[in-house]
């Protein structure tokens, strides 16, 4: 398995969790536990795609730019995940920020998939594409197993 193939695999759970917590009923069980296996999720993807994935592309001048943006994004993302913790889970707004928070994860997950995996495609190795992709799924493995 290539780091692409890895960070795909984490992509996948994130749009089934989104989907699973839009589809939750308001203030259930199910929402917090949903909500809290999401952010479980992004938090140690986010971790590890930044040490495993994107520090090494900080070195290419051609990758440079995508992989500052994609930790931008990871701290857009941080930061709605933390107000979504603040709120009344039961409450309206919650669910119309739950939904900007997928919409978001979606749209960073499209983009890396679509624009961002072909340049770092150019500028890796097929050593560092094996290579990168155990030190992450070890790293995401470790961050994802912790508890809160």
């Amino acid at each position: 398995m290539n780091i692409f193939e890895a960070l795909r695999v984490s992509h996948e759970a994130q749009r089934a969790l989104s989907a699973r917590l839009l589809a939750s009923e308001p203030g259930s069980p199910d929402r917090q536990r949903i909500f809290l296996d999401l952010r479980r999720e992004l938090m140690a993807h986010e971790t590890a795609e930044e040490r495993c994935f994107y520090v090494p592309l900080l070195e290419h001048d051609a990758t440079v730019d995508e992989a500052r943006h994609g930790i931008a994004e990871h701290h857009e993302i941080d930061e709605m995940v933390e107000q979504l913790q603040q709120q009344d889970i039961a409450a309206p707004p919650w669910t119309l920020a739950a939904r900007k928070l997928c919409d978001k994860v979606e749209h960073h997950l499209k983009e890396e998939e679509t624009k961002f995996f072909q340049e770092a495609g150019k500028v890796l190795t097929q050593t560092q594409k094996l290579s990168l992709a155990k030190d992450y799924e070890a790293e995401f493995l470790t961050l994802r197993t912790k508890e809160d």
